[in-house]
């Protein structure tokens, strides 16, 4: 039992020997999102587009629209949809009330969102 305390005591002073300052620093993620190539993976059309923002201290909102055919033949009622993108990584998409993704965008769920990461001074950093 002597010894185990010994190599306890050991590890603690090894430990403590090193100092790791990049831990200690902010570091920024920024997720960019191609917003109406995401809709088109969620619901298999094509045709979206952004027409309204909001911005609030926890998350960005996005209203998006379908776009008209030009063909006249198809004169749908275009569908609505909202996009709230969380400043943590975590989204909801909504499209004509009917929940499609609510989740993390920071799990590699869309090759629609790509992930940077940023030192506090704007240097980004490369992950290998």
């Amino acid at each position: 039992m002597t010894n185990d305390h010994k190599v306890f005591d050991r590890t603690q002073v090894e430990l403590n020997q090193f100092e790791h300052p990049a831990w200690d620093e902010p570091i920024i993620c920024r997720v960019e999102v191609d917003l109406p190539g995401w809709l088109a993976q969620l619901t298999g059309d094509r045709t979206w587009e952004i027409y309204g923002e909001d911005e609030e201290e926890t998350c960005i909102s996005f209203t998006m629209r379908q776009r008209q055919s030009a063909e006249p033949r198809k004169l749908l009622v275009p569908k609505q949809a909202e996009v709230t993108l969380y400043h943590n990584g975590y989204a909801v998409v909504d499209v004509d009330g009917e929940a499609l993704f609510d989740g993390s965008l920071t799990t590699g769920t869309s090759e629609c969102a790509h992930l940077s990461y940023y030192h506090a001074t704007g240097e980004q950093i490369i992950l290998n």
